[in-house]
């Protein structure tokens, strides 16, 4: 499922899939390092090497959570209602 936020002051809009991450689980920190998060590139990659890439299965599950976490505390909100009670029914926002 894709959900839409805006940046409170700026109104950039970011599309984010919430749930699983495919693309985590088969190119490892690649998604998040596309996606200008470096801090969570550079952790998911040196696990990915002290693992031999297990960790990747791992961050399939959090990887997009984390993601939309850190969006919301830099300002990013849910466009609408739907796509707020989405974010509450995956536990991401209370």
């Amino acid at each position: 499922m894709v959900v839409t936020l805006v940046h409170e002051r700026t109104n950039l809009t970011k599309q984010v899939k919430v749930g699983f991450s495919w693309t985590t689980l088969f190119f490892g920190c690649l998604p998040a390092l596309f996606r200008g998060d470096f801090k969570w590139a550079i952790i998911q990659c040196l696990l990915g090497i002290c693992t031999f890439g297990l960790s990747s299965l791992v961050f399939a599950f959090v990887y997009n959570k984390i993601y939309i976490r850190e969006l919301i505390e830099k300002g990013y909100r849910a466009v609408d209602s739907d796509a707020e009670s989405v974010l509450k029914a995956k536990g991401i926002i209370i």
